[in-house]
């Protein structure tokens, strides 16, 4: 081990050499302050790896780097298509070292192995390369007006960008905030989670072999209320996107105001799943059960709040249960057939059984799991049976505030009207679905709730081309897809007179 890295040997056996450093203007540096962050593996409590912990005279290098690299020739002066090229071969790159990325996500998040491989790493490459095809393609517009004056628009980046990422989808995430920023022509400080910093540090060795400049991309571990506040406070950062939890991100938008940064936020949800008597059951069960039970629940857009006719509210109860019971197999993340691995941090897992006890004293019924799993690494580690609550009330805390674990309650509703008032009864707005054969109802329930998607005989299954982000307390403005590019640009007007003389 060198001072700013580290031999380890994963679970599953495969060796890796990691950085430790912060990833500032090029190279890995210590942190000046001293301090760090210790990763912890949830899978059986024991430390993976120190890394170091950025300071606010850290966070103000990489800022003057980014801005550096921002007005600098050799990016600035990098044509549209190159820009992308880049683009392309950081993807190419992550690909080639997925196995590797997979590996640290799950041993530092316990996500399952084959998700972090098969589904996380895959959006990583796919949001790269998709916004590595916006590069050149990114213009202004010429507007009509008089024929004494031209009109034209230049759509330039915005400059500096504070990228903060959350915990429960490192690499995913980073990639949703860097591929429209990079695209745009943006410089980046991008700050991981300080509860999963391995991955996306891992990932930091990419950036230089793909060719960026230096100071394109900054990488700073960090603390929250330390680092991260250095980011949303400082006055050379010119826009901040942040994706966590709605308390945090309120924070970083009072924070923002120093200078006014343009910002994105994309905070919590409680959203609401629709069964309707008319819906196919089964696979409404099926996609009920992946819209709040996949990656331990930690989903800002979870479908927690499952509302079912009343004509089939007991019936769907039962075929839920079952499914629960049959399919969120939980066990060691490394394993091919688990599919719920240990929430991420001991806070977490109290988090979760203090709703569990909040369910049951308020009256519900705890109908499924609830209590901790202590049938892996013996009784070590931060799992969770899988928890179903009924006999829910809409006054009920568990109904009403975002759990972020595999934690969901069943409601019942009497027709269209009481379900929509059900599904909007929430500060929330963040994601939604809705299950019917019925097309018109369908499309017709999808217009009234309130909140920035609705999945329509599906849940959770995003795509890195269509926008995604909330209204209400889950957030400003929108990630992914055009939109997603379009919060990197800014819009300056040129008037051209021709030939009016006063």
């Amino acid at each position: 081990m060198s001072d700013l890295k580290v031999n380890l040997t994963a679970p599953n056996g495969r060796k890796i050499t990691l950085p430790t450093g912060l990833y500032i203007n090029g190279e890995f540096v210590k942190a000046t302050g001293g301090q760090t962050i210790t990763s912890i593996n949830p899978t059986d409590e024991s430390e993976i790896a120190t890394v170091q912990a950025a300071s606010v005279e850290d966070v103000d290098k990489a800022v003057a780097a980014a801005r550096a690299a921002f007005n600098g020739s050799e990016w600035r002066d990098l044509t549209n298509t190159d820009r992308g090229g880049l683009m392309y071969k950081l993807a190419d790159l992550i690909e080639a070292e997925k196995e590797t990325l997979a590996t640290l996500e799950t041993w530092d998040n316990g996500k399952p192995y084959q998700v972090s491989l098969n589904e996380d790493l895959a959006e990583v490459t796919g949001t790269l390369r998709y916004y590595a095809g916006w590069a050149d393609k990114i213009h202004g517009s010429t507007i009509p007006t008089t024929g004494a004056k031209f009109a034209y628009t230049l759509k330039q980046p915005i400059g500096v960008c504070a990228q903060i990422i959350p915990w429960n989808y490192p690499l995913a995430m980073a990639a949703w905030k860097l591929g429209p920023a990079l695209a745009a022509g943006c410089c980046v400080v991008l700050k991981p989670a300080e509860q999963t910093p391995l991955s996306i540090l891992y990932f930091a060795q990419l950036i230089e072999k793909a060719g960026f400049p230096k100071g394109v991309i900054n990488v700073v571990n960090g603390y929250g209320k330390e680092a991260g506040h250095a980011l949303a406070s400082h006055l050379d950062v010119d826009k901040i996107a942040f994706t966590g939890s709605t308390v945090t991100g309120k924070q970083i938008m009072r924070t923002a105001a120093v200078n006014m940064k343009n910002i994105t936020l994309e905070t919590g949800g409680k959203s609401p799943l629709l069964v309707f008597d008319d819906a196919d059951f089964e696979q409404a069960a099926k996609w009920a059960h992946i819209g709040i039970m996949s990656n331990q629940g930690q989903i800002c857009t979870a479908t927690s709040r499952v509302l079912v006719q009343e004509s089939i509210y007991d019936k769907f109860v039962e075929e839920f249960k079952k499914i629960v019971a049959s399919t969120s197999i939980v066990g060691d993340p490394f394993k091919d057939d688990t599919f719920q691995g240990p929430q991420v941090t001991k806070a977490q897992y109290e988090r979760v059984l203090g709703f569990v006890e909040s369910g049951k004293s308020e009256g519900a019924t705890l109908a499924h799991g609830g209590v901790p799993y202590t049938k892996v690494g013996e009784g070590k580690g931060y799992f969770i049976e899988p928890t179903v609550f009924t006999d829910v009330k809409s006054s009920m805390t568990i109904f009403r505030e975002e759990v972020f674990g595999p934690f969901v309650v069943l409601v019942s509703f009497k027709d269209e009207a009481e379900a929509i008032k059900l599904a909007n009864d929430t500060t929330y707005g963040l994601g939604s679905a809705v299950f019917s054969q019925n097309i018109e109802r369908a499309h017709r329930v999808a217009s009234k709730i309130e909140a920035g998607m609705v999945w329509i005989n599906s849940s959770q299954d995003s795509d890195f081309r269509v926008p995604f982000g909330g209204v209400k307390n889950s957030g400003i403005g929108r990630e992914l897809g055009e939109a997603g590019l379009h919060s990197y640009l800014q819009e300056k007007a040129v008037h051209v007179n021709m030939g009016t003389k006063l």
